[in-house]
């Protein structure tokens, strides 16, 4: 079992959103991944993007620059 560490967790509306956030991640050279929402949050699709909390203005620059908005941004242990 993985050690659980402080990560980023980005939630999206649709999955189409988190999909296009995997898309533009790869394209981009950005850190994170794709993983299940974490069962402490609610989220609207069951996808998330994870990457450590000091990305958090890259990911947010990738997002704006291809129109991604994701439903919230959540600092959890995973």
């Amino acid at each position: 079992m993985r050690k659980k560490e402080l990560k980023l967790v980005v939630t999206f509306h649709t999955t189409a959103d988190a999909m296009a956030m995997e898309k533009a991640c790869k394209e981009e050279g950005a850190p994170g991944r794709l993983i299940p929402v974490p069962r402490a949050i609610s989220a609207g699709c069951g996808l998330s993007w994870c990457a450590d909390p000091e990305h958090r203005d890259a990911l947010s620059a990738v997002m704006n620059s291809v129109g991604i908005k994701e439903e919230d941004m959540h600092e959890c242990m995973v």
